[in-house]
């Protein structure tokens, strides 16, 4: 970024060329998005120049940023090149996201830039999560979070202010209001004024117009410099206005030319030039800035005209990085130490605490607390601020973390039960497990979030759902569900080193299950299901708590003569087809076994794939057992006869043995 030491009207003249960029870029875009060459949506900053400039001018490329829908003027006044952008906008391989991202998707985390994001607020929890990695390592980075007025009457935009008030984090939310949100006037979805939110969060406030560069600058330059020094999170108002309407092709109903045209005359570069002219910079210079500015677009245009497309074949490049090969470890001797679940969770924490300094754990009472189940009591004092208490509010929880993740740390965070993960969905489904997609693997999300989940103690509908099926539908992320304590350790371990998001889910009521404990240095490769105990008759799936009672039913059923192997899934995704087949190769029957509802879970999944690629094995219908379609019920009579029971179990797979 421009050096303090230029002169003032240089630094006046490269302000307006970064603003007349954004602004030809954006006249462009428009114009293609009309000719059909950039496909998708397309949301415009034209108007809006200012404010991108001025709030990036003090940045280093160190600092970050998150954006919006709206963000190409950001991106650009952060350091990005026009060719690639455009290349990104019209779908080409060539683009800064290897088309993957398009219009609303745009990042570049090496340059501080960690996204635009199509979801209204999203950006500021992950923004978060980047202030976290720059506060953790000390080295004086800044973040500034862009977003609109309308994103303030989102559950992100509260939580992820409070976590940063709280954590007292170097981020700017920078705010640009444009006085719409979409269609709807300002006035028509706030009654409170962000001047008045700031002071209820406890953070500093400053207004700026959003149309003076300068203006915007100068706050931004003092506001920086006092974050550099230690200082906290800072709402900033920048009052703007954009051109065109919420998207290109809006009719614009809900206002009228007259205001627009109102709204132009207080145009951020004619505001530029005038400034420019003030300090005797010549008409003739800036002129030549435009042109100058004009030929890099049109160079832009016709050398991302000129790229290809993406390939068919590399349709599933980017989905999830490549994840180191762990082999299968030795057998635990039978005559270890003992050790329960819990122990097994608390080791693999203590052990990647200490053995990687970019670990960090973050959640609701895992600090000082030591978690509701007691499992990080003590870590917090071993490993001061790397293991950070947070409100309630699992949005930022999650945002903190994939923010936190591309910005290069291994965060594991903690949604306390299963069922929360519904509360912030949104970070598992659009952010984490698409950010390195949709930014043609420029994005790298390390990280974990550990849960739990159990159905047997009366806990009620919203306590102990099995919610596995619902995360493996989404593509990108792995879901991990251990069945015994050296399983526990050795998957969370792999999971925390693992280059992709991971969802490691507990079972509460196995947190007390005692078993031989394994080597220090035991990993259990993810994505890889095990046999745990041979058979030859019949195949019966599980995972989880449930293992354990298909182990008692084989157990029952092999004195009657009936031979079942037992294989643990641990991973449910990806999901390991090839163990799966192999046995049912060898017993030619399926019986699948799950605490979640029967209905479109796991257990269909590998139904479906023993009747398609497995069909001519079977000898037999493949079976579930699994609780009916309702919400987990809390009287214990109830709770009983909904989940499976060993008996249950034992005399399916009697019945699919005598077939």
């Amino acid at each position: 970024m421009t050096q303090p030491s230029q002169p003032a009207d240089m630094e006046l003249l490269e302000m307006y060329r970064r603003m007349r960029r954004i602004r030809r870029f954006e006249e462009r875009a428009s114009d293609l998005y009309k000719a059909t060459e950039i496909p998708g949506f397309l949301h415009l900053s034209i108007g809006q120049e200012a404010s991108a400039v001025g709030a990036c001018w003090p940045l280093t490329e160190r600092d970050g940023i998150t954006s919006t829908h709206r963000g190409h003027g950001h991106v650009l006044a952060k350091g990005l090149d026009t060719a690639s952008m455009m290349a990104e906008l019209m779908g080409k391989d060539a683009g800064t996201c290897h088309g993957r991202g398009g219009s609303m998707h745009i990042a570049d985390p090496g340059l501080g830039i960690y996204g635009a994001n199509g979801i209204v607020g999203a950006g500021l929890p992950i923004a978060g999560g980047v202030a976290t990695a720059a506060k953790l390592r000390g080295a004086g980075d800044v973040v500034v979070a862009f977003f609109g007025d309308g994103a303030v009457a989102q559950g992100m935009f509260h939580e992820a202010v409070n976590l940063a008030a709280v954590w007292d984090l170097p981020v700017v939310f920078f705010c640009e209001n444009n006085h719409y949100s979409e269609f709807s006037p300002a006035s028509t979805q706030h009654r409170a004024s962000l001047s008045a939110r700031a002071a209820g969060y406890g953070i500093a406030y400053e207004h700026v117009d959003g149309n003076d560069v300068v203006a915007v600058a100068q706050t931004m330059g003092e506001i920086v410099r006092r974050l550099r020094g230690g200082g906290g999170p800072v709402l900033v108002e920048a009052e703007t206005y954009r051109w065109h309407g919420h998207y290109e092709g809006d009719p614009e109903r809900y206002r009228s030319p007259e205001e627009v045209a109102a709204a132009k005359e207080r145009d951020p570069l004619l505001i530029a030039r005038r400034r420019l002219e003030a300090v005797g910079v010549g008409v003739s210079l800036v002129d030549a800035v435009d042109e100058e500015i004009d030929k890099e677009i049109e160079a832009a245009i016709d050398w991302a005209r000129g790229m290809p497309e993406p390939a068919v074949e590399s349709l599933y490049d980017y989905v999830s990085a490549p994840r180191p090969a762990i082999p299968e470890p030795a057998p635990v001797p039978a005559d270890a130490e003992i050790f329960r679940s819990m122990d097994a969770v608390r080791l693999a924490l203590e052990h990647e605490l200490a053995a990687d300094p970019d670990v960090f754990i973050a959640g609701i009472d895992v600090g000082d607390g030591g978690n509701v189940f007691g499992l990080t009591r003590g870590l917090a004092h071993a490993f001061p601020g790397r293991v950070r208490d947070t409100p309630i509010s699992e949005s930022a929880i999650l945002g903190a973390a994939v923010g936190a993740a591309m910005a290069g740390m291994k965060p594991v965070v903690e949604v306390m039960y299963m069922d929360f993960i519904g509360v912030c969905l949104d970070m598992l489904l659009n952010q984490a497990a698409k950010l390195r997609f949709m930014t043609g693997g420029r994005a790298s999300l390390p990280l974990v979030v550990r849960t739990q989940f159990g159905a047997g103690r009366s806990s009620g509908s919203q306590h102990s759902q099995s919610l596995e099926a619902l995360l493996a539908h989404i593509p990108g992320l792995t879901v991990v569900m251990p069945s015994n304590p050296a399983d526990t350790y050795g998957l969370l371990r792999a999971a925390i080193q693992d280059p992709n998001p991971v969802v490691f889910v507990e079972n509460r009521l196995q947190y007390g299950f005692k078993a031989p404990r394994p080597p220090v240095d035991h990993l259990v490769p993810l994505g890889k299901a095990k046999v745990v105990r041979e058979g030859a008759d019949v195949t019966l799936v599980s995972w989880s708590r449930m293992v354990q009672d298909c182990l008692r039913a084989a157990e029952q059923l092999a004195g009657e003569g009936v031979s079942v192997e037992v294989i643990d899934l641990r991973t449910i995704s990806p999901l390991d087809r090839e163990t799966v087949l192999a046995s049912l190769a060898k017993t030619s029957r399926l019986v699948i076994v799950h605490e979640a509802v029967r209905d479109f879970g796991v257990g269909a999944e590998l139904a479906a794939m023993a009747v398609d690629e497995g069909f001519w094995h079977l000898d037999a219908p493949v079976t579930r057992v699994a609780p009916p379609a309702t919400p987990a019920p809390y009287a214990p009579s109830l709770e009983r006869a909904w989940l499976p029971s060993v008996d249950t179990i034992a005399e399916t797979v009697r019945r699919i043995a005598a077939v």
